[in-house]
């Protein structure tokens, strides 16, 4: 083993001495592009916090406000999809089922017909359909009793679709259900006729009890980007009856638009959507609806199943699926909980498995895995361990994959368009009124694989934008 001398220690001493100011000062400063972005955004650096740091170092190039607890918006869904692809694996899918409650002759169920929901994120319209071919191609064609729903999976819980931020139409304020078919999203095709000065919206999916109401006026107007502005929607709903109003304008220079809205209950858009469908493949069915639990007499029909965990992540980062993102997040709930999972069960995962892995993160309050929440906390150090964790780990392909690819694709396909870091940022972006936030992995121009933490909690966080896409170019360029 080799001795020092005092001579060697003290210039190791004097060395250290010159470097540690330097190791501080990257520590206790923004980044010079960052700071002017920001003071052009009229955010003061006090809201701001930032971590760079390259995934197998031990210290930061740049550390802000690195320990300040802060709202992420949705970049929170970083640790709802990390925590499931290592609890549940990438292969991980989940099912739906269709049972008999009777015997069936000559394709008549007598009886009703079950089905049962076990939080599939992605049993949309079409997934649906081919549910329902199973069940035609086995020669079923009228149900001459009810339709039961077990939605007991998840722990029935009241959810006002207001209340985060007065829009309930919108589909990303739906809540969580077993048996969530297409988002309990109605997709409203806008298509002008300038010649006849008409326009016409259609609706898919068009469940019966579904009323669309048209009386919105084709104008000359110039399109922008929020077109749907210039459209009221009114929802009055009577009974099992959803009534939708629109009223407005709409320029005939936006072509044709979608646009989609969220309507009815859970139950009451599974059965609309159901009878729909099941006519138009031909079946018959005039019963009602009732909800419970299965049987244990019901007899199995026909099961689907979902896209493998891996599909489902990257739908819910690249295009930060809020609905997605809580079905993941109760899911975590109901395979640790093994009961109808509420969301103590899905906290509680998620802490027990950042305990395992001996990763702290005491100032860590995670509402409802997706991040569109007022109460959800996060530093900027406890996102960057857990981005270096993620790199460490065996699911780190699945993970990194998942993210926005700078100039390509997701949230951030627009961005960065011919900068040197469009391709080689894989970014997860959070925004809500007053919260900005982008965290994810540059690979910069020497090859080097750097994680990058930034967040606003401000009012004008809006306009922090530029304050971003000045991080990751600086980090890419590594000039910060």
């Amino acid at each position: 083993m080799r001795r020092y001398s005092i001579s060697d220690l003290r210039r190791l001493a004097f060395l250290a001495s010159l470097l540690l100011p330097t190791a501080l000062a990257a520590q206790d400063r923004l980044p010079a592009p960052v700071a002017q972005a920001l003071k052009a955004a009229g955010v003061p650096q006090a809201s701001a916090a930032v971590l760079v740091q390259e995934v197998d170092a031990r210290m930061p190039r740049a550390s802000f406000n690195a320990d300040k607890p802060m709202n992420p918006a949705s970049v929170m869904k970083l640790v709802t999809t990390y925590a499931a692809l290592e609890l549940l694996g990438p292969a991980y899918a989940w099912k739906t089922e269709a049972y008999a409650l009777g015997p069936i002759n000559d394709g008549v169920l007598e009886g009703d017909l079950a089905f049962k929901g076990y939080g599939d994120p992605k049993f949309g319209f079409e997934q649906f359909w081919l549910l329902l071919r199973q069940l035609r191609d086995k020669g079923l064609r009228e149900i001459r009793g009810n339709l039961l729903l077990d939605r007991s999976h998840f722990e029935s819980t009241a959810h006002d679709p207001a209340r985060f931020d007065g829009e309930p139409l919108r589909p990303y304020n739906v809540g969580p259900d077993a048996l969530l078919v297409n988002y309990k999203a109605v997709r409203l095709s806008f298509a002008p006729d300038a010649a006849r000065r008409i326009l016409t919206v259609s609706a898919e999916p068009s469940p019966p009890q579904f009323d669309l109401v048209n009386l919105v006026k084709l104008t000359d107007g110039t399109c922008g980007s929020a077109w749907y502005e210039g459209i009221r929607m009114d929802l009055a709903e009577t009974g099992a009856v959803a009534r939708l109003i629109l009223t407005g304008s709409y320029p005939a220079a936006c072509g044709e638009k979608t646009r989609s809205v969220s309507v009815m209950s859970h139950p009451q858009f599974v059965v609309g959507v159901f009878r729909q469908l099941w006519k138009e493949l031909g079946g018959t069915f005039n019963g009602g609806l009732r909800e419970g639990i299965l049987p244990a007499e019901a007899r199995l029909l026909a099961r689907g199943e979902s896209p493998a965990l891996a599909e489902v992540v990257r739908d819910i980062n690249k295009f930060s699926n809020n609905v997605m993102a809580r079905q993941l997040y109760l899911t975590l709930g109901a395979e640790a909980s093994k009961r109808p999972a509420r969301g103590e069960d899905a906290e509680a995962a998620i802490h027990d498995w950042l305990a395992q892995k001996e990763m702290r993160m005491p100032e860590l309050v995670i509402e409802n895995g997706a991040g569109l929440s007022r109460l959800n906390r996060i530093s900027a150090d406890s996102l960057g361990r857990l981005l270096a964790a993620a790199f460490a780990s065996p699911v780190m392909p699945e993970f990194i994959a998942s993210l926005p690819l700078a100039g390509i694709d997701g949230t951030m396909r627009k961005r960065l368009n011919g900068n040197g870091v469009a391709g080689r940022a894989h970014v997860k972006t959070g925004y809500l009124e007053g919260v900005r936030a982008i965290a994810g992995y540059v690979l910069d121009r020497r090859g080097r694989r750097n994680i990058v933490v930034f967040m606003v909690n401000h009012p004008n966080a809006g306009a922090s934008k530029a304050a971003q896409d000045a991080l990751l170019t600086c980090v890419y360029e590594r000039t910060c």
